[in-house]
């Protein structure tokens, strides 16, 4: 089932991270490839935070065409501050899409599932870790269960 606008405002809402290291980048990344693995995904995943890329994996049956839509959709994250699938599920919301209203280049920015904000407390978004090579609903989702993996139980 397609999850509600507010759902993924939620989703956003709960997974703050209260700092965020190179380390974290490393551990999350290294659990996006457990799973992706598990379920032999064919994915490519990238962390990145302040422009600098911080984790990069790129799992078999992923293709070069796999980072470009990372580069895509985490431009979204960077300009808009909300998941990419959030914002596309915001302009269907309104009867239109991302790629007719927005007046973005969509060889540039994609509003498709898969990137997600880096959030610390008291910082705001500060990077995206992005999944690309599902259909956006479950990159999405893929990247949703790995951040609250992370950050259950954890003295983040």
């Amino acid at each position: 089932m397609t999850p509600s606008i507010e759902e993924l405002e939620a989703q956003e809402s709960r997974l703050v991270f209260r700092r965020f290291t190179h380390d974290d980048a490393w551990a999350l990344g290294s659990l996006l490839v457990e799973l992706a693995r598990e379920r032999q995904a064919p994915v490519a995943i990238d962390i990145h935070r302040a422009g600098q890329q911080l984790f990069h994996a790129a799992l078999p049956g992923s293709t070069p065409d796999n980072d470009a839509w990372i580069a895509r959709k985490r431009r979204v994250v960077e300009r808009y501050g909300s998941a990419s699938y959030l914002v596309g599920a915001r302009f269907r919301d309104k009867g239109t899409t991302f790629e007719d209203s927005s007046r973005l280049d969509p060889d540039v920015y994609a509003a498709h599932g898969g990137s997600f904000p880096v959030t610390v407390d008291g910082a705001g978004v500060v990077g995206a870790v992005t999944v690309s090579g599902l259909p956006q609903l479950q990159d999405h989702r893929l990247v949703v269960e790995a951040l609250e993996r992370f950050l259950e139980g954890r003295d983040q």
